[in-house]
């Protein structure tokens, strides 16, 4: 079992950036596909990144080009860079592990951490 943190949330203006870290303990995350997902006040939760084993990248549409995730096994840690921020983008961010591969939904993701909020103001 793998327990995840995230960190880095906070409030930045349109167009600002943020790195958001989501840092592993229990077992290494070099195990597992890492996903970041967000959930916008009275919207579902939806995808917005993810870093395969292998360090295979996949992106929403929505933030495709402007935000990066990456993986520092050596730190058990995943990052998410995010750059050129608007204020669509607010919301609670949350990383997820799993071990199904390249998968866009919830269900394919065993462990959640309890999330960082993102406001970005206009």
């Amino acid at each position: 079992q793998v327990q995840l943190v995230e960190s880095g949330g906070g409030l930045v203006q349109t167009g600002g950036s943020l790195r958001l870290s989501c840092a592993a303990s229990g077992r290494t995350i070099d195990a597992y596909g890492v996903g970041w997902f967000r959930q916008a006040p009275g919207k579902g939760r939806e995808f917005v990144a993810l870093i395969t084993k292998s360090s295979s990248t996949y992106y929403a549409d929505s933030v495709k080009g402007r935000f990066t995730i990456s993986r520092d096994n050596a730190k058990n840690t995943v990052y998410l860079q995010m750059n050129s921020l608007k204020p669509e983008d607010t919301a609670v961010y949350y990383c997820a592990a799993g071990t199904r591969g390249v998968v866009y939904s919830m269900a394919g993701y065993d462990y959640w951490g309890q999330g960082t909020q993102v406001t970005v103001s206009s």
